[in-house]
C-alpha cells in the first residue's frame, strides 16, 4: 500500500439525497406548485400520468410541466426566480449546523470530511439555499437558461437509477460531468480519491434504494432518515445500514450515528498507516 493510498483513507464522502432528506418536503412544493394553485397531489398526479402516456422519464416530466408553465405565463421560474425559491425552502430541523459541526468533528479525528448533493431536484434551487455553500459539488436536475434567464431545455436529468454515476464521479475524483473517459476507464488503486468504505449515503426513501444498494454492497454506509415510520421497506428489504428520525440536531441518534462511523474510519485509517509503517520497518537493513 502506497502513500497515496493512505492519505485517501482519510478522505471521507457524506452524500445526501435532498427533497424530504434535507428538506421537508419536495423543493416544486414550497413556492412552484402553490403558484400554480394546485395541491402537490394533483400536481405530482398530472405529473405521473404524462409521465405514463407519453412513456417518460418520470423527471424530464416534471422538468417539462415547469417549463411550459413558464410558457403560459402561470408561474416566473428565470434562473433568479428559482434561486429565490431556495430561501424558502424549509429543512429539517438541525440541519443548517450539521455540516460545520460534522466538518470539524471529522477535523478532530484526522479526517477531510466532503459533502455533496446528489438529487432529482433542481440545482438552481439548491443553489439558493442557506446550505448550498457547504457543499463540494451539488449534483441535481437543471435547465439550460437563455440570455433572459429563461429555462430552455434540460442540461442535465437524475433520476434514481442516474445517481449511482455520481458516486463513482466521487470514488474517482472525476467530479466534472462532462469527463467520462476517466469515469469509464480502470482506476488503479492509487488514484481512487474516496474509497467506497469511506461513504456515507442519506436517503429518504425509494428513489434512494440504488444508491443505497451501491454504498452498501462495496463497505460503504446508507442512513435511511424519515419524519414518519412510512418507508420501513427501507429496513425490511435491508437497503439501508442505519434508520432513524431526519432531526440532524446534536447528540441525536443520527449526529452519535455518523460520529460512530467516523470514529471508525479514523480507526482504520490509522490502523492501515501502522500497518504501512511497519512494512517500511521490516524492510529496513
Amino acid at each position: 500500500m502506497s502513500n497515496i493510498d493512505c492519505q485517501s483513507n482519510r478522505t471521507v464522502a457524506l452524500m445526501y439525497d435532498f427533497d424530504k432528506t434535507l428538506s421537508t418536503k419536495d423543493m416544486q412544493e414550497y413556492v412552484f406548485i402553490p403558484q400554480l394553485n394546485m395541491t402537490p397531489e394533483q400536481f405530482w398526479l398530472m405529473s405521473d400520468q404524462m409521465a405514463t402516456k407519453n412513456n417518460m422519464d418520470g423527471i424530464l416530466c416534471t422538468m417539462f410541466l415547469m417549463v411550459n408553465s413558464a410558457k403560459k405565463g402561470n408561474v416566473d421560474i428565470t434562473k433568479n426566480a428559482l434561486m429565490a425559491q431556495g430561501s424558502k425552502i424549509k429543512l429539517h430541523k438541525g440541519v443548517k449546523g450539521w455540516f460545520p459541526r460534522i466538518t470539524e468533528y471529522g477535523n478532530q479525528l484526522g479526517l477531510n470530511v466532503k459533502h455533496y448533493v446528489i438529487s432529482s431536484g433542481l440545482k438552481t434551487i439548491i443553489d439558493g439555499t442557506s446550505i448550498a455553500k457547504y457543499f463540494a459539488k451539488i449534483y441535481a436536475s437543471d435547465f439550460i437558461y437563455d440570455q433572459d434567464g429563461l429555462p430552455i431545455w434540460p442540461s442535465m436529468a437524475i433520476n434514481y437509477s442516474s445517481k449511482t454515476q455520481f458516486l463513482y464521479r466521487i470514488h474517482k475524483g472525476v467530479e466534472d460531468t462532462n469527463e467520462h473517459y476517466k469515469l469509464n476507464r480502470r482506476t488503479n488503486q492509487a488514484d481512487i480519491q474516496v474509497p467506497f468504505s469511506n461513504m456515507i449515503y442519506f436517503g429518504d426513501g425509494f428513489t434512494d434504494v440504488p444508491a443505497m444498494k451501491l454504498t452498501r454492497m462495496n463497505g460503504g454506509y446508507s442512513i435511511g432518515v424519515y419524519q414518519n415510520k412510512s418507508n420501513d421497506y427501507l429496513v425490511q428489504d435491508d437497503r439501508v445500514s442505519f434508520y432513524c428520525p431526519s432531526d440532524y440536531s446534536a447528540d441525536t441518534l443520527l449526529d452519535r450515528i455518523v460520529k460512530t462511523i467516523l470514529l471508525k474510519i479514523s480507526a482504520e485509517a490509522e490502523l492501515t498507516t501502522l500497518g504501512w509503517d511497519r512494512l517500511i520497518v521490516k524492510q529496513l537493513p
